[in-house]
């Protein structure tokens, strides 16, 4: 028994060399060995570690600056030393490391005895870390690992691991002074709730700043730094209470460098736990901080467009970011109040979803993605997480399409007042219906006969449309389909540059498919469509033909408030200013004397502008397409359910519904045409008429 105990002590004297050695000694043999198990990174810590940035919260806003979201793995807000209030210093220091102001990185009583008893394990010794040690270790693993391997590594049970905490600790008492370090523990060490740091634990409990923290509230921080789970003060509010009065008592104790009055302690020792309920910390993704039901789409937009430009999911939760959108809350409030106004947001297998644009010859900023639907997980909410407003939807915009048709003749000199046959059927001698003729007839309503260009834009006969793309040539088309604004629509591919089918899928594009099929039919606009891209084919109609990549960014900066140029798309002349003007002037009658005049008297508008409606043939889509000078905006209202069915316009004050297969009798002029028009005109409320160009 008495050997025992003497080869106990014996590897406890041999211990306590090893460890002065390697703190004193750092490159001698048998020191230096155990020490640089660690990685260069862990060896070159003690330089590195009071300036490597600890992972931060990115912030998107709206373009006035108002918190939209926020991303982050941990929740933390970096605090400097003067705003970290003395309470929670006395209190941190009270409980975790009560010599933390004389020590020199390590507690030699503390360790010595915690060796004392565990050496014979062959483990790392528990407690006895000082605040400096504690630093260190949660540093390594909150910060410094790239990986979860590596952060096991930085917590693992050996002596070796609390041999290279004892090294670098020491080491940091040279390099940094003792409110550098004690703030940086602070910032870095984990409070529960996905909340990290001083800063973030005082908003998170208690909506508050640190600075202001009163002895009961920094007595329960310091108390839940110990175990974060089993603390939880939520969760287990009695365990929280014992530790928290814990840590006041040590507050007052004489022996403190910081320390309280026996009366400030039994004060705060009486004092509720008072944890926020919900708790402050924001919502952690495009949920949002603001209105998550209506900005969540515009936000999966903005995360996809800076993955796109390199700044992925996982740098924009550590990353700080702070970025300032283009997102407009007049014209997103006034969207999302139009679209819900004509679908309901619960209308069962029918979505509403407007885009809105800004032209510009140097930028097309969107300013609004809203859909009636709610952005969420909860489909009995009519609510949805994936993006249904700038993504390719398999739904077509029906005759918006002519549009296309229309530019392309006008490049091969054909004016808008140029007159177009329009009979009642026709059968092209190009396009094929398999192998059979193609043969088209003009919806009900619209009557046979000439017109100009202009006035079948207004009018939208099939008839006229495909025999006019038999002219223009369907290559051409489809190119000026892209040019304008269809980008991803038809020419889309994925991150290696494979081209995309419409589902998605690798496979030949939109505009492949249609050129080598030779589908007459694309004038009439059958192939899926993102509202997005459509709203921007106005934009580039209204910017002088100048087609620019829809930007949801207007800046972004990184955590020391330094302005990053992202690496964007240039804008390019994508028809001549001549081509668009005229495509502008033949799209300027639709409001007046065309589809759309219905639903433009009914709020009594009486702007310039350009339009044109679609539906698609089984009444499954339906689109309204519109520009003034000041803001481009697409709506698409199509069967979004998991068996799409026709859709009936239900009249006056009554919502759409499904109404068959085979069924359905909405028009783009219907719910798409009046939605625009009700959020356009409080778009423009206050903004003088702007002429089109001539």
């Amino acid at each position: 028994m008495r050997g025992g105990v003497l080869l106990k002590m014996f590897g406890l004297c041999v211990l306590a060399g090893v460890l002065v050695a390697a703190l004193l000694l750092p490159m001698a043999t048998g020191a230096g060995a155990m020490v640089n198990q660690t990685t260069d990174a862990m060896s070159k810590m003690s330089g590195s570690l009071a300036r490597r940035d600890m992972p931060q919260v990115s912030t998107i806003m709206d373009k006035d600056g108002e918190p939209i979201a926020y991303f982050f793995d941990q929740y933390r807000i970096e605090t400097p030393p003067d705003q970290v209030s003395d309470t929670m210093k006395a209190a941190i220091t009270a409980v975790e490391d009560k010599r933390f102001w004389d020590h020199g990185g390590v507690d030699w009583h503390g360790t010595m005895r915690a060796l004392a008893t565990n050496v014979s394990s062959g483990e790392a010794a528990q407690g006895a870390s000082t605040i400096t040690q504690q630093y260190v270790k949660n540093y390594l693993v909150h910060v410094a690992a790239d990986s979860e391997v590596e952060a096991e590594k930085a917590k693992e049970s050996t002596i070796a691991r609390k041999l290279r905490e004892a090294k670098i600790a020491v080491e940091l008492e040279h390099t940094m002074t003792k409110e550098e370090i004690l703030t940086g523990y602070l910032n870095v060490v984990p409070f529960g709730n996905q909340t990290f740091g001083v800063g973030a634990a005082a908003q998170t409990y208690f909506g508050t700043t640190s600075d202001k923290l009163t002895i009961a509230q920094a007595a329960l921080l310091a108390a839940i730094v110990n175990q974060p789970g089993s603390l939880n003060p939520n969760s287990n509010p009695q365990d929280a209470m014992q530790r928290r009065n814990l840590v006041i008592d040590l507050m007052a104790d004489p022996n403190n460098n910081i320390r309280i009055t026996k009366e400030d302690a039994e004060k705060a020792k009486q004092e509720p736990l008072g944890v926020m309920s919900p708790l402050g910390r924001p919502p952690n993704g495009c949920a949002g901080v603001g209105d998550g039901a209506t900005d969540g789409f515009f936000c999966t937009y903005v995360t996809d467009y800076l993955n796109r430009l390199g700044i992925d999911k996982d740098k924009l939760k550590t990353g700080g970011y702070t970025i300032r959108t283009t997102l407009d809350r007049k014209a997103t409030d006034a969207a999302k109040a139009a679209a819900e106004a004509q679908v309901p947001t619960q209308t069962a297998g029918i979505a509403n979803a407007m885009a809105m644009v800004e032209p510009g010859k140097d930028k097309h900023k969107v300013r609004a993605l809203v859909a009636n639907r709610d952005y969420g997980n909860d489909a009995s909410k009519g609510q949805t997480a994936y993006d249904i407003v700038s993504r390719v939807q398999p739904f077509g915009a029906g005759s918006v399409y002519k549009v296309f048709t229309a530019a392309s003749a006008i490049e091969q000199g054909m004016s808008v007042y140029d007159t177009i046959d329009v009979p009642p059927s026709y059968t092209s001698r190009v396009y094929k219906n398999g192998t059979a003729p193609y043969t088209v007839s003009n919806a009900d309503g619209v009557q046979p006969g000439p017109r100009t260009l202009q006035m079948a834009l207004a009018t939208s006969p099939n008839t006229a449309f495909v025999a006019l793309s038999e002219r223009a040539g369907l290559n051409n088309v489809v190119d000026m389909a892209s040019r304008l604004g269809l980008r991803v629509g038809m020419n889309g591919v994925n991150s290696s540059g494979i081209p995309l089918k419409a589902d998605g899928s690798n496979g030949p594009s939109q505009a492949d498919v249609i050129k080598k099929g030779n589908r007459g039919a694309f004038t009439l606009g059958y192939t899926p469509t993102s509202v997005l891209e459509l709203s921007n084919v106005g934009a580039t109609i209204m910017s002088g033909g100048v087609y620019c990549p829809p930007t949801p960014i207007e800046e972004i900066k990184d955590r020391h408030g330094n302005p990053l140029q992202l690496n964007e798309a240039a804008c390019e002349q994508a028809v001549s200013p001549q081509v668009a003007a005229a495509l502008a002037q033949g799209m300027s009658k639709d409001d007046t004397d065309g589809t759309s005049r219905q639903a433009a008297q009914s709020v009594g508008w009486n702007r310039p502008m350009i339009g044109k409606t679609g539906t698609t043939q089984a009444h499954q889509s339906a689109a309204f397409l519109a520009a003034t000078p000041q803001m481009s905006g697409a709506v698409l209202t199509y069967a979004d359910g998991s068996t799409p069915q026709g859709i009936c316009d239900g009249g006056g004050d009554a919502p759409p519904y499904l109404c068959g297969k085979n069924g359905g009798n909405i028009y783009g002029g219907k719910v798409p045409a009046r939605t625009w028009f009700a959020a356009m005109t409080k778009v423009h409320e206050g903004l003088p008429p702007a002429a089109l160009p001539s």
